[in-house]
């Protein structure tokens, strides 16, 4: 499964990290579609909220994506976000 959590820091405030896990952790839910599931922490889930994960296969390489409507603003390089 993929693992996404909100964390602490990056020049906007809060940055996205991806892992991936073999099972879910008690304050976890599991998100599923099409056959793909996503574990967000219980603390990570109101920072996420209507958010969209997409991956994207570009010429400067392949990566998670995640379009946030919670976030008020975000850094040049997309990696961190404010509420």
């Amino acid at each position: 499964m993929l693992r996404v959590e909100v964390i602490g820091g990056g020049c906007s405030g809060f940055s996205y990290r991806f892992g991936f896990a073999d099972k879910a952790n008690a304050d976890d839910r599991v998100i599923e579609r099409d056959g793909v599931k996503a574990v967000v922490d219980e603390a990570s889930l109101p920072f996420l909220a209507g958010s969209e994960i997409d991956f994207v296969d570009e010429i400067i390489g392949a990566s998670f994506r995640i379009h946030n409507p919670n976030a008020t603003s975000g850094c040049g390089c997309g990696t961190s976000f404010s509420v």
